[in-house]
């Protein structure tokens, strides 16, 4: 296939501004916001087929529902601000949202979502390229781009972190794509309070000029998208989940696996819909008595930080991290509105060396992360909250030492529940921004049912070694 690089043609640039002017006051950046100020814009979109409406039609369109959309959203179209006491806020000022018409005719869907490597024509997709959130003080909070392709049309959103998560920023596209579509009244409202712990008396010192991100933009990188259909990750759940128990609520124990035995003597239909409605369940924990079920990504994560610990060559006392990003939303106490808009996560890191990941089995990786996930609860996540307060500090995104993995976004977000009048997406796929060795973001399958696509983003010697790793293999689905 020949190059697509530099196939992308910018056509035009306009400003949108909210149909409604805001009423919000200006909100605080909240101690899981801040540290965001350093890391790059997100960079998520979505990949459709042609849509029935010609080109300027259908850009038109789009303007007037994200106008519509940003009256919703008032933040999104606002800017950063910093008081004379250094405090960040974000100012919902109508300022307005950049729109980026662009084309690139020679490129077809298949071109996107065929192959090994997500090529590079992808990054071309979005604006904003490298853009650090900490700029949100002099431009737009969010930018979207619609490419025209060969026979489809790509919707690309670049969004500041320091304002949204993974949550926030999808349950923005899911109402745009909602308007798009003239579904009438939206069914996601946003929660702009500011009246958690998160909000901190605590200023962060900003370096001259502004921070900057803390790792190698310019890094060789491998990118690839790895499939586990919902059959795959039920087995390997089963698998790593196979000597646990768990109760449930008829209070009878039951095996850690997908069965149709015989309970009490009784076949149990509903008991067994009930184990498998349990082994797709992407909760970090169920508690169960003294026992705690792991989850299927859990089971998914273990299985990949053995295959890129193996790949890495790593000595065995080479202590390696595997990070997920955990939304505290449901788990401070008080809790949060489900739709509270922002940064609501923060970083849980699990520890081990090269020698425990490789010379114990799945199950014992898998059920490190599992305890890790499980103690973050209330306690915990205000822990980490005055440990901030204490050293204010951006967050150290990257691999400075060649051993960690940081998993990011989740196969619990909507991302195919985008409809913008014309059928679901094809795919789902992402910028740049914010790319290491060792970034790993994780999206839902197309077919849904609980299946997952894992974004790997990997040095190119360790990418060829998960590619050969049997075990890992093993449960990727074959193209």
């Amino acid at each position: 296939m020949p190059s697509l690089e530099n196939s992308v043609t910018v056509i035009s640039r306009s400003r949108v501004f909210p149909d409604q002017k805001s009423t919000l006051v200006d909100l605080k950046l909240s101690v899981s916001d801040l540290p965001m100020l350093s890391c790059h814009y997100i960079q998520k979109g979505c990949l459709f087929t042609r849509p029935h409406l010609p080109p300027h039609a259908l850009l038109s369109h789009l303007k007037h529902a994200l106008s519509l959309t940003l009256s919703h959203f008032p933040p999104l179209a606002g800017r950063l601000s910093t008081s004379e006491d250094g405090h960040v806020f974000l100012s919902c000022n109508d300022a307005g949202a950049d729109f980026v018409s662009a084309a690139a005719k020679s490129v077809r869907v298949s071109d996107v979502i065929e192959g090994i490597d997500v090529p590079e024509v992808v990054k071309e997709f979005f604006t904003y390229d490298r853009t650090v959130s900490y700029d949100g003080h002099n431009r737009p909070i969010l930018a979207v781009q619609v490419t025209e392709l060969n026979d489809g049309v790509f919707i690309g959103c670049s969004v500041n972190h320091s304002v949204t998560d993974g949550t926030s920023l999808w349950n923005f596209i899911n109402t745009f794509a909602e308007v798009s579509r003239g579904a009438g009244n939206v069914t996601r409202h946003p929660d702009f309070t500011r009246e958690s712990v998160l909000i901190s008396p605590a200023v962060l010192k900003v370096p001259q000029g502004g921070p900057k991100v803390t790792f190698n933009e310019n890094e060789p990188l491998r990118e690839r998208i790895f499939s586990f259909s919902r059959e795959q990750i039920l087995e390997l759940k089963a698998m790593v989940n196979k000597r646990r128990t768990w109760t449930v609520d008829n209070g009878v124990e039951v095996l850690g696996k997908q069965s149709n035995d015989k309970i009490n003597g009784k076949e149990n239909g509903k008991l067994t819909e009930m184990l498998e409605s349990l082994l797709l369940r992407n909760d970090a924990v169920s508690k169960t008595g003294n026992k705690l079920e792991i989850s299927s990504f859990q089971s998914l994560s273990a299985l990949l930080w053995r295959a890129i610990t193996r790949a890495r060559k790593l000595p065995s006392t080479k202590t390696t991290t595997f990070r997920m990003a955990v939304n505290v939303r449901h788990r401070l106490s008080p809790k949060l509105d489900p739709e509270y808009f922002g940064n609501a996560i923060q970083s849980v890191p699990t520890f081990a060396t090269a020698g425990e990941v490789l010379s114990r089995d799945i199950r014992w990786s898998a059920d490190q992360l599992n305890r890790s996930v499980a103690a973050h609860q209330d306690g915990k996540i205000r822990d980490t909250v005055a440990d901030w307060e204490a050293n204010p500090r951006c967050f150290p995104l990257g691999n400075p030492d060649g051993a960690s993995v940081t998993m990011g976004s989740s196969p619990r977000f909507p991302m195919y529940d985008n409809d913008f009048g014309w059928g679901k997406p094809v795919a789902v796929r992402s910028g740049r921004a914010n790319k290491f060795d060792g970034k790993i973001s994780a999206f839902p399958g197309r077919d849904g049912n609980g299946s997952v696509d894992l974004e790997v983003v990997l040095a190119p010697e360790t990418m060829a070694g998960i590619e050969t790793d049997d075990e890992f293999m093993r449960y990727v689905s074959k193209k």
